[in-house]
């Protein structure tokens, strides 16, 4: 996990309190359906809203229309009487933004976010160390390499933290700090302790990487399906060697567009149906762009911090017989939230339906079993599975 990553594992949000903890599976059905009203971009826009969660009946929404205008008649806010109405509904994804987390929100989907460029991870023994320094971010200025140890944030030490809370201290989360605003780092190398005083920036996040090991092998990492990363995976899949086979790495991945997620299976299916789904009982599908590859050796490498739209992507190429799965069982959230914008501008979500693999699995509150322990080392026992699929490399 890493402040580029703006998908995480979901709580409530109380308006004001900035969009700390904001998840996955973002299911863009107006994209597909042409149902959303007003300009394109503001079907993208309500098409990004869509996303996962756990099922409640669409007459939710009106329990929350209808507390905001009672509580704009009492004067009160209609977000606190929404976010009572959603607690009261048992909907364990529900959640309300203010509008200007909600605009934090949409940027994310984007691929944008605001942080210092730091990617940090957990040890064993609970210190926080830098895992990746993101090129050209305000870190990167500063001199901060990957390896150096974070000691604070804004004089909090961060030892023993998750990483997830020491994600929203780099962002600024608890005041809603905007690009600009300055965070002060405690740092650590070698024998050198020092503090740095960096200003955030408004970065675009990288959600894919890939590298190629020795063998030819082609790793993609995927960390969250914002704008772009089918492309990305698309582009990578075209240029890595024709004999060689592809680990695709889905390992704590939260989720994201699922319009990303399907096309990321076109990469790998040549068309066919790579999930379904219901809103308010109305039944949908969704389906691969036809072209992809679908001779190269794939493994998918997942774990209990893949979710949602991570979950429909490796439930698709699972069912179709096109990948074999590594890792251990998945988080299991496979379900549909969509928006109510309140009178002031605020949004609330409530969850309206499920999504199903192409041969009819539920993933909410399941996950999906990997066809293959990760044993003690994931990418050697990838490697090995791919050597067995007839990678010749």
């Amino acid at each position: 996990m890493s402040d580029p990553v703006p998908l995480r594992r979901p709580r409530r949000v109380r308006a004001g309190a900035g969009l700390t903890l904001v998840f996955a599976g973002v299911l863009a059905a107006g994209a597909a359906t042409g149902s959303l009203p007003g300009s394109a971009r503001a079907q993208d826009r309500e098409s990004a809203a869509l996303k996962a969660g756990s099922a409640a009946p669409a007459a939710h929404h009106e329990q929350v229309a209808r507390a905001a205008a009672e509580a704009m008649a009492a004067g009160k806010s209609p977000e606190e009487a929404a976010e009572r109405a959603a607690s009261r509904s048992g909907d364990r994804w529900a959640a309300v933004y203010s509008p200007g987390d909600y605009q934090e929100f949409e940027e994310s989907l984007d691929g944008r976010y605001t942080g210092v460029g730091l990617r940090a991870r957990r040890e064993r023994d609970g210190r926080i160390d830098i895992g990746r320094v993101q090129s050209g971010s305000p870190a990167a200025g500063a001199g901060i390499r990957a390896g150096d140890r974070l000691r604070s944030v804004d004089g909090e030490k961060v030892d023993g933290l998750p990483v997830t809370e020491v994600v929203s201290l780099l962002r600024g989360d608890a005041d809603d700090a905007p690009a600009g605003t300055a965070v002060t780092l405690g740092l650590t190398r070698g024998a050198r302790t020092w503090t740095r005083t960096l200003r955030r920036a408004s970065l675009s996040t990288d959600s894919v990487t890939v590298r190629r090991l020795s063998d030819g092998t082609t790793v993609i990492r995927i960390t969250a399906f914002t704008k772009g990363v089918g492309d990305a995976v698309g582009a990578a899949v075209r240029q890595s060697p024709l004999d060689s086979g592809v680990v695709l790495d889905l390992r704590g991945n939260s989720g994201g567009l699922v319009t990303e997620a399907v096309a990321t299976a076109s990469s790998f299916l040549d068309g066919g149906l790579v999930a379904t789904y219901d809103v308010d009982g109305a039944q949908r599908a969704l389906h691969a762009d036809p072209g992809g590859d679908t001779a190269r050796p794939l493994v998918v490498l997942v774990d209990s911090g893949t979710m949602s739209a991570a979950e429909l992507l490796t439930g698709a190429l699972q069912d179709r017989g096109r990948a074999v799965v590594v890792g251990s069982r998945t988080f299991g959230k496979g379900s549909v939230q969509m928006p109510t914008r309140l009178a002031d501008g605020s949004v609330a979500e409530l969850t309206v339906g499920h999504y199903r693999t192409p041969v009819g699995r539920s993933v909410d509150g399941r996950g999906i079993t990997p066809d293959l322990d990760a044993g003690g080392d994931a990418l050697r026992r990838a490697r090995t599975v791919l050597t067995g699929l007839g990678d010749p490399s």
